[in-house]
């Protein structure tokens, strides 16, 4: 008898005094587990919200915010940010909305459906929030360039070493490249924060698609 047949007989033993769990107790795991993880990502979601605007109560924020004004982007910048809000509370009452379904959910084909449905909404969420990030940066950059009078706008400007062409230019230069940093800085951290989320969730429907076999 070889050593691989040894194996699988020492194996065989050890697996008949472990618990032996019956479908509806897989069953019922992978939905606790599943409405956790759809419990976590309506958590970040309302955090990621919520963080941003507690910093804007700090000293020297509302300065930092006059920016739009300066610029002469005001209305672009409300107008952009009204829909973002809009667009950002849908996604969160869909969250809320998928924790609920699964929440009450008996059947694992139905889990299963929810499942896709929570992961395509995890995924159009991330698009939304990097695509509003860019084109808010966009939007700054734009109003960098049609600005003639920046130096009213950045006190750093009023340096006689450096004409206003050039200033523009190193602000446009600066601006573009941390959008580009930011973004991707802001897509790392939805791959940590919700890739993980889903990956687990993933596993569960694998597990539940298994069971349905």
């Amino acid at each position: 008898m070889d050593e691989l047949e040894l194996l699988k007989k020492d194996w065989q033993k050890k697996e008949e005094h472990l618990p032996k769990l019956s479908y509806s107790e897989i069953h019922k795991m992978l939905w606790k587990k599943s409405s956790s993880i759809v419990k976590w990502i309506l958590t970040i979601s309302i955090l990621e919200f919520t963080v941003p605007h507690l910093l804007y109560l700090l000293p020297g924020m509302k300065d930092s915010m006059d920016i739009y004004d300066k610029l002469g982007i005001k209305s672009l910048s409300t107008g952009l940010w009204v829909i973002g809000y809009a667009i950002t509370f849908y996604f969160i009452f869909l969250f809320y909305k998928r924790y609920k379904e699964i929440s009450t959910l008996d059947n694992a084909k139905n889990l299963m459906e929810k499942i896709i449905k929570t992961r395509k909404t995890v995924k159009y969420y991330i698009i939304f929030g990097l695509s509003f990030l860019f084109l808010t940066c966009v939007m700054i950059v734009v109003g960098i360039y049609l600005n003639d009078h920046l130096s009213d706008v950045f006190p750093s400007g009023n340096n006689e070493n450096i004409s206003p062409e050039k200033f523009k230019s190193i602000l446009l230069w600066t601006m573009s490249i941390f959008s580009v940093v930011l973004v991707a800085v802001m897509g790392l951290i939805y791959f940590l924060l919700y890739g993980l989320l889903l990956k687990s969730l993933n596993r569960n429907y694998k597990e539940l698609k298994q069971l349905e076999i």
